[in-house]
């Protein structure tokens, strides 16, 4: 059961931290993220710990499975802010739309390669079934370089059957409806629990990539600047707080993503014992030219791969930063 910060905790902590654009009418921001996972945890708890609210921010925040159709719902105005893996934005960039990545909110691979009894190696996994929530963003993208590193190649030597998110896909697995999948923590602990072989995992393949990211249409963002950097101190204080209050943050995880406690726990030290989760959300952007690289090579693009700044501002969390009073 969630140890619930009680209504005196919160006003004894919370208040007096309260900026001024609170006590404002609230503004309305369309948010998405890409799956309610423990990876993208960050922004349920902005949202659900007040994060969001003490910067006068009335946040819907959605689940929007697919990244490339966040990233399609962003550009067409359904959003303002889309979480999503960071080679949809790519895509939409390099197909010639407004759209900029202003913030981290999974700075690395967390998944691991679960599999049924009889896969013990990569090389057993020729001929299987491998579910996935896309054929070709997010997850299933890193997947398809960890497999093509290990000498496997889509679709030659493995299917893939489009499920949903983990969750879906974890279900699947443990059903039999596909041979392996792509987990991320604390699932694949779940699976191993239940007699599931650990293939192999994505950061001993790819130890540097930026998984998923916080994106605006630069247009909108440049229009809305101190809205964005208001959004973006939200962020850094939610990440700030998750870092500074481990047993609540674990808490909160534990209830909002209904996983065992040892899960939670687990997932968290990971996450910032890694710092998969940035301490104030900024973006990996070593990883995210790796992740244009490996797009480069799975679209077969013409030219030098872009630096990765093509793709990012980090300017609206610096100032962000700057405002709280942390210099970046």
């Amino acid at each position: 059961m969630l140890r619930k910060i009680s209504a005196f905790a919160f006003l004894f902590f919370f208040l007096p931290q309260l900026s001024p654009a609170f006590a404002q009418e609230k503004v309305k921001l369309r948010v998405s993220s890409a799956t309610k996972t423990l990876g993208y945890g960050p922004l349920w708890v902005a949202s659900k710990m007040g994060f969001f609210d003490r910067q006068g921010l009335d946040v819907d925040l959605v689940v929007i499975r697919a990244s490339d159709v966040g990233i399609q719902a962003l550009a067409g105005g359904s959003l303002e802010i889309a979480g999503s893996a960071a080679d949809a934005p790519i895509a939409a960039v390099e197909k010639g739309l407004d759209l900029v990545m202003i913030g981290g909110i999974i700075n690395g691979l967390t998944q691991s390669i679960m599999a049924a009894k009889k896969f013990k190696s990569y090389g057993d996994l020729r001929g299987a079934t491998f579910g996935a929530i896309s054929l070709t963003s997010g997850v299933t993208f890193a997947l398809r370089q960890v497999l093509k590193v290990k000498g496997l190649e889509y679709p030659r030597d493995y299917k893939l059957f489009v499920i949903g998110g983990s969750p879906q896909t974890y279900a699947a697995l443990t059903t039999g409806q596909i041979d392996a999948a792509a987990l991320s923590l604390p699932l694949n602990y779940a699976a191993e629990e239940q007699g599931f072989n650990e293939i192999g995992r994505f950061v001993d393949v790819i130890p540097n990539y930026q998984l998923a990211a916080l994106s605006v249409k630069r247009s909108w963002a440049d229009k809305n600047r101190a809205l964005l950097v208001r959004f973006m101190k939200s962020m850094a204080q939610t990440y700030r707080w998750i870092y500074q209050n481990k047993e609540p943050a674990v808490d909160f995880l534990e209830q909002e993503m209904k996983l065992k406690r040892d899960h939670a726990r687990r997932g968290w030290e990971f996450y910032t014992g890694t710092h998969m989760w940035n301490p104030e959300g900024d973006l990996n952007v070593e990883g995210l030219q790796v992740v244009a690289q490996i797009y480069a090579e799975q679209t077969q693009a013409k030219g030098p791969v872009p630096k990765a700044a093509k793709y990012v501002d980090q300017s609206f969390l610096r100032e962000a930063l700057k405002e709280l009073g942390r210099p970046k």
